[in-house]
């Protein structure tokens, strides 16, 4: 490190002043050549000239009457989602008066059999009958 420690303040300076005049023509090369490779397109900004610094692409542009067919497409796409959700709603099933008594019937039956058991579990010697 001793070699270095003889260069002097305006060497430093006089070397960085090289390389950022290295730095600027780099860059303006890298701007051309990114100007040539760029395809413009309809929407697309003109071409900007050298030595003005870029920005990002512009998006491209759509006429009002483009959005408009665009938005309705939309609207239509998402009312054929919406009906289509809400066609397929299934009719109430209905139970015949026989079906409910027949519901009931068993019902009764299940939970004769379920009191019998808990008083024959109580009462093991004695004997229920009917009720």
């Amino acid at each position: 490190m001793a070699r270095y420690a003889t260069i002097d303040q305006q060497t430093l300076e006089m070397a960085l002043v090289g390389y950022e005049s290295e730095k600027q023509r780099v860059e303006a090369a890298i701007t051309q050549i990114q100007l040539q490779l760029r395809h413009r397109g309809p929407g697309l900004p003109k071409a900007a000239s050298a030595g003005t610094e870029q920005s990002a692409p512009r998006r491209r542009a759509l006429s009002a009457s483009a959005r408009r067919r665009i938005a309705a497409a939309q609207r239509k796409r998402w009312a054929a989602i919406k009906k289509a959700k809400a066609a397929p709603a299934k009719p109430k099933r209905k139970l015949s008066a026989a079906g409910r008594r027949a519901i009931i019937e068993a019902t009764k039956k299940r939970w004769a059999a379920i009191r019998k058991a808990k008083a024959q579990k109580a009462a093991p010697g004695r004997m229920i009958i009917g009720f």
